[in-house]
């Protein structure tokens, strides 16, 4: 189906260092530099049945209402804050910029009306100052101005936005595409919603385009092609691969071909550790320009870079999909904790965006460190007995074992060897089988390198080495 692209303006406004959507220039004129995009009107062939049957929360739909000047609200039944027992909250921040002589931590205190916005109840799309900060980090993150092309929600995390993203997107036996191996926390909710998932192989440069145009250009005729396709673009989990440009740009170019959404799960952006520039993402790669925009929700986690205990994520893409992922909110939990949504934003206001890139740039050469260590190790316990490639982000290694071939498996298993034999031996790992939505028998494991010191990964390994010699080599 195609969809003539709306055209809408974009406004911007850098006065306070953060940017705006909403802000009329000093002249009185509105800044309207021109953006492609598609008609709201175009996702309603995205939205699942059930998405479209929910309603707006009666009383969460007129909560904006609120902050109209003069009304008096007899509307929502919020608590009274005075008797919140909870009186100030003050967190200590580690600065990036620390050096000698120069303090490395600061104290930040919430109190007044800021302690009651991060007590009370809030919108569902997260607290406006929350929201403004992220949404402005997206613009200088992704080098995408802010406007009606686009919009951004706050969730409990990515797995919270993905979740409802698939259940906004995918009918049950509707079909969608996945990247293979892909991330095991969507294995369980694509097999709930009765998926039709066809698996994409990927390589060391990221998901194979010659394999999803073979699959696109000889889909069954009279079957409906697939809604979206879902990605870990950097240092993916389980792989460690991270998606090189030209790839990208082919898959957004089959996404126009073949009518589909690429679902970018992102958590691993930020921990971009490779020698070669850092690829662009996909919502920055189709805000270049070159086709009409809105073929991309992308999905942030803050749990790798900032507190995983934090629960903080982004769902950034489409109007009409976030909205939809607003309205399954609204009515299963509400909202994202005020409370850690203001937590974040005291520091990260603090902050600025220069300090915060700064600081994931501290994270990711912390993980590079981490990741040599690792591969260290596996050149010492692991030469000879499994294959693996160095990842460039994230925090994983995707390795394969040369175990003996089996009927079922010509390349060998590794599912009960490190299941039970690796466990047994006082070492665990997740083995290749969880992270292929149909279900396979593969050699491969995933490794985490994101918490061993060097000792405990040099033991790990020995461990692994001689669970895989023992296979091998059964009588020896």
């Amino acid at each position: 189906m195609s969809a003539t692209p709306s055209t809408t303006n974009v406004i911007v406004n850098h006065s306070d260092g953060i940017p705006s959507a909403d802000t009329v220039v000093p002249n009185g004129k509105v800044a309207v530099p021109q953006v492609d995009a598609y008609p709201h009107s175009f996702y309603s062939q995205f939205l699942s049945t059930q998405s479209k049957a929910r309603l707006p929360s009666p009383i969460r739909g007129l909560m904006p209402l609120e902050l109209v000047p003069g009304i008096i609200s007899l509307l929502a039944g919020k608590p009274n804050p005075s008797l919140f027992p909870i009186t100030s909250m003050s967190i200590t921040v580690r600065s990036p910029h620390a050096t000698e002589g120069t303090p490395s931590e600061k104290v930040i205190t919430m109190d007044g009306e800021k302690l009651t916005e991060a007590l009370q109840y809030g919108p569902t799309a997260g607290l406006p100052d929350s929201v403004r900060w992220f949404a402005g980090l997206q613009e200088v993150a992704h080098k995408r101005p802010q406007g009606t092309d686009w919009a951004l929600s706050i969730g409990s995390g990515s797995q919270d936005l993905i979740y409802k993203a698939f259940l906004a997107i995918l009918n049950p036996g509707e079909s969608v595409l996945v990247e293979a191996p892909v991330y095991g926390g969507v294995v369980p909710l694509l097999k709930a919603q009765s998926a039709d998932c066809t698996e994409i192989d990927t390589d060391e440069y990221g998901v194979s385009t010659e394999s999803m145009r073979e699959i696109l250009a000889n889909w069954p005729a009279g079957k409906p092609k697939p809604k979206a396709f879902y990605t870990v673009p950097y240092g993916c989990n389980p792989s460690g691969v991270t998606t090189n440009l030209k790839r990208k740009e082919e898959v957004l170019a089959l996404a126009h071909e073949h009518n589909f959404i690429i679902m970018e799960d992102d958590p691993y952006y930020y921990l971009y550790f490779g020698s070669s520039p850092r690829p662009p993402s996909y919502w920055e790669l189709e805000g270049r320009g070159g086709y009409t925009r809105g073929r991309v929700l992308r999905f942030d986690s803050f749990s790798k870079i900032l507190s995983s205990g934090l629960r903080l994520g982004l769902v950034t893409g489409p109007k009409p999909l976030v909205d939809a992922i607003n309205l399954h909110t609204s009515t299963a939990n509400l909202q994202v904790s005020s409370t850690t949504q203001a937590i974040a934003h005291a520091f990260l206001s603090e902050w600025g965006y220069d300090t915060f890139f700064e600081h994931t740039r501290l994270v990711s050469e912390f993980y590079r460190k981490k990741r040599d260590a690792f591969a260290k190790a596996m050149e010492k316990h692991l030469t000879g007995l499994a294959e693996w490639t160095i990842p460039e982000a994230g925090m994983f290694f995707w390795m394969k074992l040369r175990l003996p071939p089996t009927a079922a498996a010509p390349e060998g298993d590794s599912e009960e060897l490190i299941r039970r034999k690796a466990f047994d031996a006082g070492v665990l790992a997740l083995p290749g089988q969880s992270f292929f939505v149909l279900g396979r028998a593969t050699p491969y494991v995933r490794a985490s390198f994101s918490l061993l010191d060097e000792a405990d990964v040099d033991e790990a390994l020995r461990r692994l080495a001689g669970v895989v010699k023992s296979v091998q080599m059964p009588n020896a």
